[in-house]
């Protein structure tokens, strides 16, 4: 287990990602990867009310529906730590003060529960000041409607000013940062300046989106043709700009799959092993059924060594960059 600082929570360190819920899960395969993932030991769900808005015939939404569902159907709230986001909603979207609050409210019936335990500002509006923001997502704190805030997507210099603003006029702070963070994108949490620069200093809990590479990193994919017609190939096309990249993005799954057969686990484990090493406190990953939840919940028991650890960084150093 680990431990969310700033918070009382207590999580085993995954975070199962929730954008499959009514997209490429239908309700019953997503009820019964929630009901593996917390037989399991699992029981942080992150979502978003945006998830899944981009699917054609679904409006957003969706995804909170479906673990709404899943907890009226029997699973037990007090099992389990939900996050949820707020900005991109068709109906909800940016971070005025009064989107922030009817966003949070909607969400809320489609959980149905009182109260979201992680609540995300998801996008930075900078039609809004981060006063503002701040302010908002302070109100709800105070109004018992969420426990906790966290930070997506948002420059570290607008982050760093939300904390000021916070510290300055006693408003509830930020206790997570979620970054965009795997193998093949390295550099916005490792820079200088980067998120992961920012976690230490305040002490935040850091959840990776993209902990796979969009399934790039899960090692089904052994050629570029392999891309071909896959569901998510244009968000695997983003890591791949060039065959240089093309190339050492091949030879990173190349070394996974050398360590994964040391260890008898699958690549899909050793990818998220190394974020966990790397200081992230639970990486997001989805399943789309219960059979794709042990490699994920292998990755927890695992433990790279200081070599394996150099191999993947050397074999992934082309993409220490930002984005």
């Amino acid at each position: 287990m680990v431990h969310l600082s700033g918070t009382d929570l207590d999580i085993r360190p995954l975070a199962l990602g929730g954008n499959t819920f009514g997209w490429t899960s239908d309700e019953k395969e997503s009820f019964a990867v929630l009901d593996a993932f917390t037989a399991a030991g699992g029981s942080f769900i992150d979502t978003a009310d945006g998830y899944s808005a981009w699917a054609p015939g679904n409006h957003g939404g969706e995804s909170e529906t479906v673990i709404g569902h899943w907890l009226k159907a029997g699973g037990k709230r007090d099992d389990v730590v939900i996050a949820s986001k707020v900005a991109t909603h068709p109906q909800f979207k940016g971070l005025s003060p009064a989107n922030i609050a009817a966003a949070a409210d909607a969400s809320l019936t489609r959980l149905g529960t009182d109260h979201i335990d992680l609540y995300y500002a998801h996008f930075d509006d900078d039609t809004q000041s981060v006063a503002d923001m701040a302010a908002a997502f302070d109100a709800l704190v105070k109004a018992g409607k969420i426990r906790y805030i966290g930070l997506s997507n948002f420059s570290v210099a607008r982050e760093r000013e939300w904390f000021e603003v916070a510290e300055q006029q006693g408003l509830a702070l930020p206790v997570a940062l979620q970054p965009q963070y795997n193998l093949l994108h390295r550099g916005d949490v490792e820079g200088g300046d980067g998120y992961g620069a920012l976690a230490a200093e305040k002490n935040l809990s850091v959840f990776s989106y993209f902990s796979l590479a969009s399934g790039f990193l899960t090692g089904k994919y052994r050629t570029a043709e392999n891309l071909k017609g896959a569901a998510r190939e244009g968000m695997i096309e983003a890591y791949l700009p060039d065959e240089a990249a093309q190339e050492s993005a091949f030879a990173v799954v190349g070394a996974e799959r050398e360590i994964a057969a040391a260890h008898a686990v699958e690549v899909t484990s050793v990818s998220l092993a190394w974020l966990l090493a790397r200081g992230v406190t639970a990486p997001i990953a989805s399943a789309r059924v219960p059979e794709q939840l042990p490699a994920l919940l292998a990755s927890t028991e695992l433990t790279l060594t200081a070599s394996e650890l150099e191999t993947l960084d050397t074999a992934s150093q082309g993409f220490v960059r930002a984005a």
